[in-house]
C-alpha cells in the first residue's frame, strides 16, 4: 500500500547554461533564456528585488490584461526573433519563442522533474511512458531515453513544435508516439484496450478545450483521470508524476487524490511545490507550481 508523506517537499530548479532566473519581486520576474532577457508577471514574488531597477533590463516584458484570469500582451524593447531561436537542456534541442500566453515555449522550473523521471526509469531501456498535456516535448525527449514514450497534447501546434524540437535534437528516430487528442478521453481508450505504463507524467491546464471541442475542468477532470492513470500502472510500474498550476489548491489536496487512487500500489506518495533558485548567492526560491507524486522505489 502506497504511503502519503505529509510534509511537503519542494522541487527547485537551479540556473543552467541556457536558462537562469536573475531576480524577482515586487509582483515580477526577470529571467535569462539564452541570449534574451525577459520579465513576466509573478504574483508569488512578494518580496522586494534584490538588484537595483537599472539592472532590470530585458529585451521584452509581458504585460497583463486587467483581469486574473488571462490576458495581455508583449511589450519588446530590443529586437527578438519573432520565430524563437534555439535552446538546450541535457541533451533536448527545443526553440524557445514568446507565446501569447506570456510562456517562451516550455517550462523551466519542470527541469527537476525530467531529472526526477528519468532517475525513476534508471537501469531501464524498454520503458512504456505516457505524457498527458505534453506541450512542445521537452520531457518526452527527456523520457525517451529509457525507452517509448507516448505524447499526447490537445494543441495541433503543440504537437508539431514537439516534432521539430525532436528533429532539432537529432531525436527524430527515437521511439516516440505524438498524437494530437484529448488527454482525458485518451486514457479512457488506453484503459479499454487494457495498455499499461511504466509511468505516467500529467500536467493538466486549469481549462483547455481538446481538439474537437471538448471542455477541460480541472477540478471536475482530474479526479476521473487520475482515476484511469490508476488503471494503466500495475505493482511493476515505476513513477505518476503530477503538476498543477494556477489554482486555489493546496498539494495535500492532490496528494491526497493520489493516495485514494492509488491506495493498492506499493511505494510512496509525496506532494510539495515546484521553485525556481535566483542566480548568484543567496539566491531565493520562486515557488512556481504544486505536485504530487508516486513513486515505486
Amino acid at each position: 500500500m502506497a504511503d502519503l508523506a505529509e510534509l511537503p517537499l519542494v522541487m527547485a530548479g537551479e540556473a543552467w547554461a541556457d536558462y537562469g532566473l536573475i531576480d524577482s519581486g515586487n509582483g515580477r520576474k526577470l529571467e535569462r533564456y539564452g541570449p534574451f532577457r525577459f520579465i513576466r508577471p509573478e504574483p508569488q514574488a512578494m518580496w522586494q528585488p534584490r538588484l537595483p531597477d537599472g539592472e532590470w533590463q530585458a529585451h521584452g516584458e509581458f504585460v497583463p490584461g486587467s483581469d486574473e484570469d488571462g490576458g495581455g500582451r508583449w511589450q519588446f524593447l530590443r529586437d527578438v526573433p519573432p520565430e524563437g531561436w534555439p535552446m538546450a537542456w541535457n541533451e533536448a534541442r527545443f526553440t524557445a519563442q514568446c507565446t501569447p500566453f506570456r510562456h517562451l515555449g516550455f517550462f523551466p522550473d519542470m527541469a527537476p522533474v525530467w531529472e526526477w523521471m528519468r532517475g525513476q526509469l534508471a537501469g531501464m531501456d524498454a520503458a512504456q511512458t505516457l505524457n498527458l498535456f505534453g506541450y512542445t516535448g521537452v520531457g518526452s525527449l527527456a523520457l525517451s531515453q529509457g525507452g517509448t514514450v507516448t505524447h499526447v497534447d490537445a494543441s495541433k501546434k503543440s504537437v508539431a513544435q514537439a516534432r521539430e524540437n525532436a528533429a532539432l535534437s537529432d531525436m527524430a528516430d527515437r521511439p516516440i508516439r505524438w498524437l494530437v487528442d484529448d488527454a482525458a478521453k485518451f486514457a479512457a481508450r488506453e484503459v479499454r484496450r487494457g495498455r499499461r505504463y511504466d509511468g505516467i507524467i500529467l500536467d493538466p491546464p486549469k481549462f483547455g478545450r481538446g481538439p474537437g471541442g471538448e471542455v477541460w475542468r480541472l477540478e471536475e477532470g482530474l479526479p476521473p483521470l487520475i482515476a484511469d492513470c490508476r488503471q494503466l500502472l500495475d505493482a511493476d510500474s515505476r513513477f505518476l508524476f503530477l503538476t498543477v498550476y494556477a489554482v486555489r489548491m493546496s498539494s495535500l489536496a492532490i496528494g491526497g487524490l493520489l493516495a485514494e487512487a492509488l491506495a493498492d500500489l506499493p511505494g510512496t506518495i509525496e506532494h510539495g511545490e515546484l521553485a525556481v533558485r535566483e542566480e548568484g548567492e543567496g539566491g531565493r526560491l520562486l515557488p512556481t507550481a504544486i505536485f504530487a507524486r508516486w513513486r515505486r522505489a
